[in-house]
């Protein structure tokens, strides 16, 4: 019986990569910080937390845990505290571990502190196999690290969902309401936009902490009428707004390669993205989509200029290349086989 063991926070990615990939094993159990009803994934939680009761506290019941499923692999899902407390533990030394960057584990969290960046280098140095998704993510980790010697890109794929509607005059945002996704700018950049396009809408969904200032800069710029918010969306109410939408836009400061922008793309959606070097692993600038430099205001009026028909014929043949499940789920099982023949 092949078992398999994730760690990894509570968050709707951890769950779909277990739905990718739970029919190679026969046993799964995720440890997390929250356990949710809804999902029919068997569970134990620790607290993820970095504070001084959690220093020893949490690594012992990791490794309780581990030992009493004995796992064929542990899959760590984020080079955080995630990873930390888990290869504190000691469990890297008896069972074999995977650890999968996810994005601001590996840009975000080294720069908030020495300490911080200490930390992701430990769990850089302490695991045996790596994945991301992206080559800019291989090169960070590598600069973090001289013991990562060889990364796995794959991300966790999608499935296209394209519903058969009419593309309407709709700019869809669905990434967190957050300073580090920058929607405001978004905001901004589409009162100037709307001035000249007057059938224009936005649409933003998802929510976070600056929900409500956001939608209060909507109501102070008169643009209620312009500007729809439509909170947490389903994964059919999701791929409805993609696949009505003309343009796809999501700017932040810092990224790895997003599940939406692939999404985004396969739906026939122009995207419009930050430029960071994972973007550019999957947009060329006026081509197949538009890379909005750091203080550009004009991206929307870019995004019109390209040739969509051609731009949608490019996105979804990339798609196919490196976005989808199943070309991801074999990469991932592949990983397994190597590891579980002791290669």
């Amino acid at each position: 019986m092949k078992k398999l063991l994730i760690i990894g926070t509570d968050t709707i990615h951890t769950y779909n990569y277990i739905a990718l990939i739970e029919d190679y094993f026969e046993d799964i159990l995720l440890i997390t910080d929250v356990i949710k009803k809804e999902e029919k994934v068997k569970a134990v939680t620790v607290d993820f937390a970095l504070k001084p009761v959690n220093l020893f506290k949490t690594p012992k019941k990791i490794k309780k845990i581990v030992d009493d499923f004995n796992p064929d692999v542990v899959h760590i899902h984020q080079a955080n505290s995630v990873a930390f407390f888990l290869l504190f533990s000691g469990v890297g030394k008896k069972y074999p571990t995977v650890l999968t960057a996810w994005g601001s584990d590996i840009l975000v969290v080294p720069k908030k502190s020495w300490l911080l960046k200490k930390m992701v280098q430990y769990n850089l140095s302490k695991a045996k196999y790596f994945t991301s998704d992206s080559q800019f993510m291989v090169d960070e980790m590598m600069d973090l690290s001289s013991k990562v010697k060889k990364v796995l890109i794959a991300n966790f794929g999608i499935n296209v969902d394209l519903q058969d509607v009419p593309k309407e005059n709709i700019i869809y945002s669905n990434r967190l309401h957050k300073p580090l996704y920058n929607i405001d700018k978004i905001i901004v950049s589409f009162a100037d936009f709307s001035k000249e396009k007057e059938d224009w809408k936005l649409v933003i969904g998802a929510t976070g902490e600056s929900t409500e200032a956001l939608k209060a800069k909507v109501t102070q710029m008169k643009l209620d009428d312009r500007i729809t918010f439509v909170g947490w969306v389903n994964k059919e109410v999701n791929a409805s707004w993609y696949s009505k939408a003309k343009i796809w836009v999501s700017i932040p400061d810092s990224d790895a390669t997003s599940i939406s922008l692939l999404e985004a793309m396969a739906c026939g959606c122009i995207p419009v993205v930050s430029d960071l070097p994972a973007n550019h692993e999957w947009v060329q600038d006026n081509v197949n989509g538009i890379i909005a430099a750091k203080n550009e205001e004009n991206f929307f009026q870019r995004a019109l200029q390209i040739d969509a028909a051609k731009a949608i014929v490019l996105n979804k043949k990339r798609i196919e290349k490196d976005g989808l499940k199943s070309a991801n789920k074999q990469k991932f099982i592949n990983l397994y086989n190597e590891i579980l023949q002791g290669e």
